[in-house]
C-alpha cells in the first residue's frame, strides 16, 4: 500500500491503505483505524465477523462513516444562553461550547456578540448563520445610527433581527436573544425565535440547555433584582444547564450593560457552582 485515492475495488483482508484525504476535502479522518495527520491507515476488516478473505471498500463507506460525522456537520452552538433585566440594566450570559456533531469544535467560544455600544446579542443555532445575521444587523444598525445621529433603541435592533430571521426562516437555524440599555426604556430583553417571532420579556433563555432550566428560572426569577442578585441568578441557571445538557459546557461568560457602560466577566472551573451545592 502506497499513497492513493480511494476508488471502488477489491482489497485483501490483510491489506491496509494510506488514503489521500485531500481528494475528499478532509484534513483528518478516523476510519476503521488510526488518524495520522492528513493520512489514515485503514485496516480491511474482512466482512462480517472478519471471516471473509476480501471486502468491498466503497467511496460511500468513507463519506458516511459514523466516526466522521463531525467532518460534514456544520458548527452548532448547542447552547445555553440567557439574558435578564435587573434594576438598572441587563445581564447576558452564555456557556462556551461549540459542537460539530458529537465533536466539540471549540470549548471557549464567545456567544455574546456586540451590535452597538450598549446592545449585544446571545447566539444559538448554527454558528455560521448567527454570525452572518449579527454582521448584517450590525451593518444596518450602524447605517441607521448615522441617519438619526444617535444610538438606536434596543427595540430597533431587536426588530432588525426579527426581520432578517423571519424573511429567511426557511434557510436559517438561528435563535437570538437581543438585550441592551438605552435612555428611553432602560434595560430590555428581546427573544427572537427560530421562526422569526420577537418577544419582549423580563428574562429570556434559549438553546439546547434551556429546556432543563425553565422550572428553575420560573421559580427563582424576581422583578427588580439588584445587579449582584441577577448575576448570581444567571450563573446558577447556566451552571445547571451545563451540568444536564451534553451540548453545553466550557466556561460561563456574562456581560452587564447599564447606564455606566459594559462589564464582562468570565467564570471557569471551581468558580462555576455545582447544581448540588446547596440548591
Amino acid at each position: 500500500g502506497g499513497l492513493l485515492r480511494l476508488e471502488k475495488g477489491w482489497y485483501s483482508r490483510e491489506a491496509f491503505l494510506y488514503l489521500d484525504l485531500s481528494f475528499f476535502g478532509f484534513s483528518c479522518l478516523n476510519l476503521f483505524g488510526i488518524s495520522v495527520l492528513d493520512r489514515v491507515v485503514v485496516f480491511c476488516r474482512g466482512g462480517v465477523g472478519g471471516e471473509c478473505a476480501r471486502c468491498w471498500v466503497r467511496t460511500m463507506d468513507v463519506m458516511q462513516a459514523g466516526d466522521m460525522d463531525w467532518t460534514q456537520n456544520e458548527h452548532m452552538l448547542g447552547t445555553s444562553i440567557m439574558a435578564v433585566v435587573y434594576d438598572g440594566g441587563v445581564i447576558l450570559g452564555a456557556d462556551s461550547r461549540t459542537t460539530t456533531g458529537s465533536y466539540i469544535a471549540n470549548r471557549v467560544s464567545d456567544k455574546i456578540t456586540p451590535i452597538t455600544e450598549k446592545v449585544f446579542c446571545c447566539r444559538s443555532g448554527s454558528a455560521a448563520d448567527t454570525q452572518a445575521i449579527s454582521d448584517y444587523v450590525r451593518y444596518y444598525i450602524s447605517m441607521h445610527a448615522l441617519e438619526i445621529g444617535e444610538e438606536p433603541k434596543v427595540a430597533t435592533v431587536g426588530k432588525m433581527f426579527r426581520l432578517i430571521c423571519y424573511r429567511n426562516k426557511a434557510n436559517l437555524l438561528a435563535a437570538i436573544i437581543c438585550a441592551g440599555y438605552d435612555k428611553h426604556e432602560g434595560g430590555q430583553v428581546y427573544s427572537i425565535t427560530l421562526g422569526g417571532s420577537i418577544l419582549k420579556q423580563p428574562f429570556a433563555i434559549s438553546g439546547s440547555g434551556s429546556s432543563y432550566i425553565y422550572g428553575f428560572c420560573d421559580s427563582n426569577f424576581k422583578e427588580g433584582m439588584g445587579k449582584d442578585e441577577a448575576e448570581q441568578f444567571v450563573i446558577r441557571a447556566l451552571a445547571l444547564a451545563m451540568s444536564r445538557d451534553g451540548s453545553s459546557g466550557g466556561v460561563i461568560r456574562t456581560l452587564t450593560i447599564n447606564e455606566s457602560g459594559v462589564e464582562r466577566k468570565y467564570y471557569s472551573g471551581k468558580e462555576i457552582p455545582g447544581f448540588y451545592e446547596g440548591w
